[in-house]
């Protein structure tokens, strides 16, 4: 009886960059022992959501953790500076009104 090969996440990403770079499917999975439908299952799951790919046990290490986090913070900074932005925008606006009115007066 064959043992189950076991892939880590950075071996699973290589395989899968393997058939990015022109590989089909079919020479990775017999180079490397892999059941086509195994090798789908991580394209699809890495397709998905690749920060939390092959996690295993569904924890995912600290940097990448780390890194997830810092891109959701990023995300959140860059729709509130576009929010001040536009604020500041509409301010600016008011204030100018403001100071022709007065002006006029």
């Amino acid at each position: 009886m064959k043992t189950r090969k076991k892939f880590t996440r950075e071996a699973k990403i290589t395989l899968l960059r393997e058939l990015e770079n022109g590989k089909s499917s079919a020479q990775v999975c017999r180079e490397n022992g892999i059941h086509p439908s195994m090798l789908s299952k991580w394209k699809r799951e890495y397709k998905e959501n690749p920060v939390t790919a092959f996690s295993g046990n569904g924890n995912i290490s600290k940097p990448e953790a780390k890194l997830a986090e810092s891109g959701r913070l990023i995300g959140q900074l860059y729709a509130e500076n576009a929010f001040l932005k536009k604020v500041l925008t509409s301010l600016e606006a008011k204030l100018q009104d403001h100071q022709k009115q007065r002006e006029g007066n």
